[in-house]
């Protein structure tokens, strides 16, 4: 009676730490998800500084191979980007004041412009109709007296002025953080290989830190090969039309580009909206959105799947969710950062029996189990020994003579 009591008390204790189980789950998605959004000023250049990180890997081991000392050669990495960003933001941003102080005419430009297609195209009628509601509006506020255009100018000279120390320092931050990783990443793996005590421990998360530099690492430097080779066809292409400031359109494309589903559709209807603008002739006007287009269907459809796919093939759904909750709660450096934290996470559920459902979700056409499986073991892991299969022949002719 004793042993069937005991057995039924752990039943009973299995069976409730079972129920237990998935509240406690929904209850700790919950607590992740309000820890991301409360402390996204802390989380959003963290996390940029670990994709930079893991992006700059393969640059700073072809320095270091070139005999460069490893934390010149993460300074290095960094100075560069760095050097890339600043460029596209300093023609980016005189740009954009201009077309904001520019706003009343370009409104008027627009509503001009779509006189010509209204006599010939019906379903334009309703946003001409707009647009001159929009123009009625922006003269409005022109009329009014000069003290409150002068006080929201104040008011939006502040805001910036508020905003700019914080966007500083969050880039600032990052960068420092990408370089020590960089800088101090093989010290970080070593210490880390210390913490497990058994030694299958030690070796699974030595894959899992393998798998991490290929996947992520890797993936990451092909796709910012192939984005740039994009933003300078797209820069070309832009510029033979005669379009102004073609170099930072064709930044912004390559930008664009790591934001899947989304980013490049944006972009080509920005960039249709300027060329609308700036040309007189409708063959330029339609050649703006063509030739993006042509851009971007060959790169998504034919080189991007040759270089990528192999090393990361994620759930389309999966992907398109991430990339629209980070980007809700980080805001552009989410939508950019969502699919390599989405590879982090698959690949790390790679490798753990306990998250092996995560691993079958977030996979497009098989878990990333299987693929991982036909990898070779570490240099430091020695296979048992196998015994050579005897032929057949030889097998009979021992049973033919016992």
């Amino acid at each position: 009676m004793d042993d069937k009591a005991a057995v039924k008390a752990t039943t009973l204790r299995a069976g409730a730490a079972t129920s237990l189980h998935r509240p406690l789950s929904v209850l700790a998605v919950c607590a992740v998800g309000a820890i991301g959004y409360l402390a996204r000023d802390f989380l959003i250049p963290t996390a940029a500084a670990i994709v930079l990180a893991l992006m700059l890997t393969p640059v700073a081991n072809a320095l270091e191979r070139a005999r460069v000392p490893n934390t010149p050669a993460a300074a290095l990495s960094v100075l560069f980007f760095t050097v890339v960003i600043a460029g596209i933001m300093s023609l980016a941003i005189p740009s954009i004041f201009a077309w904001a102080d520019q706003a009343p005419m370009l409104t008027y430009t627009l509503q001009r412009k779509l006189e010509g297609l209204r006599k010939s195209l019906a379903f334009m009628q309703e946003l001409t109709h707009r647009v001159e509601q929009a123009t009625a509006a922006t003269a409005d506020k022109l009329a009014a007296p000069a003290e409150k255009i002068v006080m929201r100018d104040r008011s939006l000279l502040g805001e910036l002025a508020t905003a700019t120390p914080v966007v500083m320092l969050q880039i600032v931050y990052a960068g420092v953080l990408a370089f020590m990783l960089l800088a101090h990443r093989n010290t970080h793996r070593r210490q880390l290989l210390r913490i497990p005590g058994e030694f299958q421990s030690r070796v699974r998360l030595a894959r899992v830190m393998r798998d991490i530099n290929e996947r992520v690492g890797y993936y990451l430097f092909s796709l910012v090969v192939i984005y740039a080779g994009v933003a300078i066809l797209a820069t070309i292409a832009l510029a033979l039309i005669g379009l102004p400031n073609a170099v930072m359109w064709g930044a912004f494309m390559g930008l664009a580009s790591f934001v899947p589903f989304v980013g490049p559709p944006v972009l080509i209807g920005l960039v249709s909206l300027v060329g609308l603008l700036t040309f007189e002739d409708w063959p330029r006007i339609v050649a703006v959105p063509v030739v993006l287009i042509v851009i971007h269907f060959a790169e998504s459809q034919f080189v991007t799947p040759a270089f990528v796919s192999r090393r990361c093939a994620l759930n389309t759904v999966a992907v398109f969710a991430a990339i629209g909750l980070l980007g809700w709660m980080w805001g552009p450096v989410g939508a950019i950062v969502a699919v390599p934290l989405l590879i982090l996470i698959s690949t790390i559920s790679a490798h753990l029996p306990a998250m092996r459902w995560l691993d079958v979700l977030l996979s497009d056409d098989r878990p990333v189990t299987g693929k991982l499986a036909t990898k070779p073991l570490l240099p430091s892991v020695k296979r048992p020994p196998v015994k050579p299969a005897r032929p057949r022949h030889t097998r009979r002719r021992l049973v033919a003579a016992k």
